[in-house]
């Protein structure tokens, strides 16, 4: 299921009073800390010097901004009735007490990870490899045991799990930072030059043992694989101790994300269907990069070894032609420094060389036509014997073949979804993949189309041949529609769909026992790949 941030989520961020809200869901998020959950307004005002808000604030610039706050759903207000009021100024200040929303923890966490993630670097530990191995050692010693407590197998899978997201975080920043690192080339030579340094001995440092590691840690997960994951998974379960909920039973999501959270681990140093493992396309991003900065660096050490700059080399060539013995040495050492020939078209002639005598003054001589490629590119035309014409008879054939089995196979699913009457989408069952695409183009096209007054909705496809006729599902509360190929699954309300040549009958409006059409909801659509 896929969540979206609610558009207003961030709200607070954005603006002149966004200080003043930061600081105050600040404020709710210190106090949750400490086990305080609401807070009024006398509270807030004395809390918000401890989080560094010092500016002059009015009661009713406060109320106004946790009014906003509460408009934005990131704040809940409630009456505190167990107070007693000794006046109605008191009862006024003291009655109304704030909380932070479900909205609101998850809108001061976002951005507490932003500002986190804004100031760290990441790395490449070792020894987090090392503790990952560990910690696979020791849930395959406790799954062997079986006197071993369930509260100790959680806890150690509970560390194993926060040790793969901390290898994880780690490396994607500082892959990010050694990209950028890569792509930089303004910063001061000198610092420029240390910092790569620094990170190539980081680098080398890095990959020493590495091959050993990631052998030992998919080692590890094959013996705990041996004895099978779900039986830990089951016994952490129960240590877990989760508490009772009113709603669903939280079990079976605990169980689906330690099976996700295993799969990433494997991903990582022994995937299932064979493919390389990620930490080898670690060990390459690094090797890769170490070529890289020394390259960077070898093209540093030889800048500097250079001259400063044109005008010192202007000055240096300007002193070996103080100092030439000739003038046939000076001709020579400035053709052999600006590269400058003679005249590219010197070579032509007339059209008849009989005419013009070859002794003649070229002051005194007609002008000779210069081509245009030989003053674009250097070269002179050359002309040659017409290339053949390529025989395309066989690719016309081909491609004709091609278009009558495409338009062959286009007709076979055109009969395969056509209906002789309305049917309901979960009539179709188990289609192959090319027919189920047509289906979901028709579908497309249909829920593209504005209902009219009954819901109904009809489009057609790009050729005009094919009409497909979508009404609401008959019973807008029952169960969905399960279309089934060779690549995936979709689940989508069970709407009424009319399949046929355009203009041809059989589109009559279908009605449910009530007499009266049902309504479709095309949001509740979803593809489980």
């Amino acid at each position: 299921m896929t969540h979206r941030v609610p558009a207003e989520m961030f709200r607070f961020t954005m603006g002149d009073r966004a200080p003043l809200y930061s600081a105050i869901l600040q404020t709710f998020g210190d106090a949750n800390e400490r086990l305080v959950t609401a807070l009024g307004l006398d509270e807030v005002r004395e809390q918000l010097r401890g989080v560094g808000w010092f500016g002059a604030l009015t009661d009713d610039d406060l109320t106004g901004a946790l009014k906003q706050l509460r408009e934005w759903e990131l704040l809940d207000v409630i009456q505190n009735h167990a107070e007693n009021y000794r006046t109605a100024e008191e009862y006024e200040r003291r009655n109304l007490q704030y909380s932070l929303t479900r909205r609101g923890e998850a809108a001061f966490a976002g951005v507490q990870h932003a500002l986190a993630v804004l100031v760290s670097t990441g790395a490449l530990q070792t020894a987090v490899l090392d503790a990952i191995a560990d910690r696979l050692a020791e849930l395959d010693r406790l799954a062997q045991d079986a006197t071993s407590g369930d509260r100790r197998i959680f806890a150690t899978l509970q560390e194993l799990e926060g040790h793969l997201d901390a290898l994880r975080g780690n490396t994607k920043q500082f892959n990010g930072e050694l990209q950028r690192l890569l792509r930089t080339d303004g910063a001061e030579l000198s610092t420029f030059h240390e910092v790569k340094g620094a990170t190539v001995a980081y680098l080398q440092e890095f990959l020493t043992n590495l091959d050993q590691r990631a052998h030992a840690v998919s080692a590890a997960v094959a013996r705990v694989e041996e004895h099978g994951p779900q039986t830990l998974w089951e016994r952490a379960l129960r240590g877990a101790e989760l508490p009772p909920t009113g709603g669903d039973d939280p079990a079976p999501a605990w169980l689906a994300r330690r099976q996700a959270r295993w799969d990433g681990l494997r991903a990582w140093f022994l995937p299932a269907d064979g493919s390389p493992a990620r930490v080898e396309h670690l060990h390459h991003v690094a090797r890769r990069a170490i070529v890289t900065l020394l390259q960077v660096l070898d093209r540093i050490t030889e800048s500097r070894r250079r001259s400063t700059g044109a005008v010192q080399d202007f000055r240096e060539l300007a002193r070996w032609f103080a100092a030439a013995p000739g003038e046939d040495d000076l001709h020579r050492l400035w053709a052999t420094a600006f590269g400058l020939g003679p005249s590219r078209h010197a070579h032509l002639a007339h059209a008849d060389p009989e005419l013009v005598a070859a002794t003649e003054s070229w002051h005194d001589a007609p002008p000779v036509e210069v081509s245009t490629l030989l003053r674009t590119s250097g070269r002179t035309e050359r002309f040659t014997r017409t290339g053949r014409v390529r025989d395309v008879a066989a690719l016309k054939a081909e491609r004709a073949e091609r278009a009558r089995v495409e338009r062959a196979e286009l007709e076979a699913a055109w009969s395969l979804l056509r209906t002789e009457s309305p049917v309901r989408l979960s009539h179709f069952g188990a289609l192959d993949h090319e027919v189920f695409e047509r289906l979901l183009d028709l579908l497309g096209r249909a829920l593209a189309v504005r209902p009219d007054s009954t819901g109904v909705r009809r489009a057609v496809t790009g050729d005009g041949r094919v009409e497909v006729v979508l009404r609401p599902p008959l019973d807008a509360q029952g169960a969905p529609a399960v279309l089934r190929t060779a690549r995936g699954t979709l689940t989508c309300p069970d709407y009424v769909i009319a399949v046929h040549t355009a203009g041809a009958s059989g589109a009559g409006v279908v009605r449910d026992a009530a007499g009266t059409s049902g309504a479709a909801d095309v949001t509740d659509r979803e593809v489980v790949a």
